[in-house]
């Protein structure tokens, strides 16, 4: 699913996130039709540029759900995204939409299974989008496992939803790589090593997975080794 559309968006928050990473809130300005919306499916990506028509565009995956009035994305500073031009912005200003791209998450197809969603560092983003289009849809699906990995804990995101997100009946685990210099009481290591502790206990789960390509692929091979088919195991991209 592939959206050239172009749309200006308006920033409406901007809010401090992990380690130099920033959440930003977007509105729609209205067409001549007065149509606001933007379709997505949970997990894709959005093509945003800051400047104007002669600056590129860089990719951003949307962490709002489709049915969220607004949207949001995590950028993070100086990234090798090319994110700082949008970084730097504030409340009130403006950037494009100028297409939305990626085959997304297509939860609406495996309804009534449980669902493990896999991320490390800002692929957290894709999978809220995910993870809150199935919290809106809660008989739709069965347990929801999320298990999130940073390397310290000050590199989490969306860390005033987590009690949220375990209220609704989420089990969160979280998992973190550099320990040195942090007080963390808990599970140290890379995010792909929680699966041990979950794949067990769900019954013919769908995995939702996203990070870096190095981190997919090492996922993606402990997940068949337990038994998931490839079939099961969906990335946004």
């Amino acid at each position: 699913m592939k959206d050239t559309t172009s749309r200006q968006l308006v920033i409406t928050r901007v809010r401090e996130q992990g380690r130099d990473i920033r959440s930003f809130d977007m509105r729609p300005e209205a067409d001549a039709a007065g149509a606001r919306a933007v379709e997505f499916l949970p997990g894709q990506v959005a093509a945003l540029r800051a400047g104007g028509a002669d600056e590129r565009s860089f990719y951003f995956a949307f962490a709002s759900a489709p049915e969220d009035e607004e949207l949001e994305f995590l950028v993070k500073r100086a990234g090798g995204d090319g994110g700082q031009s949008l970084y730097d912005l504030r409340a009130g200003d403006t950037v494009t939409l100028t297409g939305v791209v990626g085959h997304g998450f297509p939860l609406d197809a495996h309804k009534g299974k449980d669902l493990v969603m896999i991320a490390m560092g800002t692929g957290v983003a894709p999978l809220r989008s995910a993870l809150r289009h199935a919290l809106s849809r809660p008989d739709d699906f069965g347990q929801i496992v999320v298990l999130y990995g940073a390397r310290t804990p000050d590199d989490f995101c969306y860390r005033d939803e987590t009690e949220t997100w375990k209220a609704a009946g989420v089990e969160l685990r979280q998992v973190i790589s550099k320990p040195d210099g942090y007080e963390w009481a808990g599970s140290t290591g890379y995010v792909q090593s929680l699966l041990d502790h979950v794949l067990p206990d769900l019954n013919e789960p769908i995995a939702l997975v996203c990070g870096s390509p190095e981190m997919i692929t090492h996922t993606r091979d402990r997940l068949q080794e337990m038994g998931l088919t490839p079939e099961s195991i969906l990335t946004n991209y």
